[in-house]
C-alpha cells in the first residue's frame, strides 16, 4: 500500500483493514521508498497505489521501479488517464469528485471515495477467501472485537481448576472439592463413573440447605444437587454464555462435551476477569 499525504493515510488504514482480515500487508511511504524502503516489497506482492490526481510526482517515479522489480500495479485514482493509471497493471477509477472544500481544493470528498473503495475492496477479498470468525478473533484477541469472538474453551476452568465430584460421594465431600479446588470455585459438578455429568452442588445450594435445618452432610451430594443443570459448550461463545447467566441467575455453567461429559466450569468470576461483566 502506498500514497502520498492524505491518500496516504488512507492507504496506511486500509492496510490495517487487510492486515486484521489476514492479508498480509504493509504501508511503504513513497518517499522512504527510494532510500531502501523498496525492500519492503517481495516476489508475490502487489502494489495498491492510491492517488486521487494520478500525477503524485513521489508515486510515479516508484513506477519503473516496480515494473523492474515485477511487482503489480493497482492504481486507485480520480483520473483514469494519468500518467500512474497508465504506468498501472489495473486502474480503480473513482471517478473525478467534486471536493468539498469552499476552494476545491483541500483533499475531502476524494479521499472519503477512495477510503469508501478501499474499504469495498477489503470486503471483496475477504468474501473470495476462507477467513471465520475463529481467524477473525485469532487476529484481534485483545479489546471489544477480541471478546466478541472468545470461546468458551479459551476461558474455562479445565484439568485441576475444574471441581468434579463422583455422584456416589457425600455431601461433605462436595464441599471439600469446592473448598480446595484451584481459584475456590462456587460450584462441583457431579458426574458418574464415565465423567458424565449428572448434576451440579453451588454454594447457593449449601446456604439454602442450611437456612432448611439440614445437617447432614453424609447424605450422598446426587440427593442434594441440582439435577438438569444448564449446560455449554467449549464452542459457545462467552457472549452467549453470559447472556445465559444473567438469564438464569446463577454464577456457573457446567461445560460439557459432545457426548456429555463435564470438561470443564466457567464461573462468573472468569467472566469479571475477562471484562465481560
Amino acid at each position: 500500500m502506498t500514497g502520498m499525504g492524505k491518500a496516504g493515510h488512507i492507504g496506511q488504514k486500509l492496510s490495517s483493514t487487510l492486515a486484521s482480515t489476514g492479508v498480509r500487508s504493509v504501508f511503504l511511504h513513497p518517499a522512504e521508498a527510494v532510500h531502501g524502503d523498496l525492500g519492503r516489497v517481495g516476489q508475490g506482492d502487489v502494489i495498491l497505489a492510491l492517488s486521487n490526481s494520478g500525477s503524485t510526482e513521489e508515486l510515479l517515479r516508484l513506477l519503473p521501479l516496480f515494473k523492474r522489480m515485477g511487482t503489480p500495479v493497482v492504481a486507485l485514482t480520480g483520473d483514469a488517464d494519468s500518467a500512474l493509471a497508465r504506468g498501472a497493471d489495473v486502474v480503480l477509477d473513482i471517478g473525478r469528485i467534486e471536493e468539498a472544500c469552499p476552494m476545491g481544493l483541500v483533499p475531502t470528498a476524494s479521499t472519503a471515495a477512495l477510503h469508501a473503495v478501499g474499504d469495498a475492496l477489503a470486503m471483496t477479498l475477504l468474501r473470495s477467501r476462507p477467513f471465520g470468525r475463529d481467524d477473525y478473533a485469532l487476529l484481534h484477541p485483545g479489546g471489544k472485537l477480541g471478546r466478541s469472538v472468545l470461546r468458551v474453551f479459551e476461558l474455562m476452568r479445565t484439568g485441576r481448576a475444574n471441581p468434579l465430584v463422583l455422584d456416589t460421594a457425600r455431601l461433605s465431600e462436595a464441599v471439600v472439592v469446592m473448598t480446595n479446588t484451584p481459584g475456590r470455585p462456587g460450584a462441583a459438578c457431579v458426574v458418574d463413573k464415565d465423567g458424565m455429568l449428572e448434576g451440579i452442588f453451588t454454594d447457593g445450594d449449601l446456604r439454602r440447605l442450611v437456612e432448611r435445618g439440614h445437617q447432614d452432610f453424609e447424605v450422598p451430594v446426587r440427593q442434594v444437587m441440582g439435577k438438569r443443570p444448564r449446560c455449554i459448550t467449549p464452542e459457545t461463545l462467552v457472549l452467549t454464555a453470559a447472556a445465559q447467566m444473567r438469564e438464569l441467575k446463577v454464577d456457573q455453567l457446567p461445560v460439557v462435551d459432545v457426548e456429555g461429559r463435564a470438561v470443564g466450569l466457567l464461573d462468573v468470576q472468569d467472566l469479571l476477569a475477562a471484562k465481560f461483566v
